[in-house]
């Protein structure tokens, strides 16, 4: 019996998002999201990525070199 009320509501919810296209708040949005101001400058995203990369590489000292042995000893390439 409770399939048809379940049902109801899913049609209710689908006839929404169909015909109901606006009120989306894109700065709420991008808030939740985290994603940076569009006018931010390109030094900003320079430094992020070099920010990125460091970190990275961080993670390549550390655990590179103990992958290439392994394969060496082993045969494998």
């Amino acid at each position: 019996m409770g399939r048809g009320r379940a049902k109801a509501k899913q049609v209710k919810v689908a006839r929404q998002l169909k015909y109901n296209s606006g009120g989306t708040d894109l700065e709420r949005l991008r808030d939740e999201l985290g994603v940076g101001d569009p006018s931010q400058t390109d030094d900003d995203a320079d430094d992020l990525n070099d920010e990125l990369a460091d970190r990275y590489a961080d993670y390549a000292d550390d655990y590179g070199a103990e992958d290439d042995d392994d394969d060496r000893s082993s045969g494998r390439r």
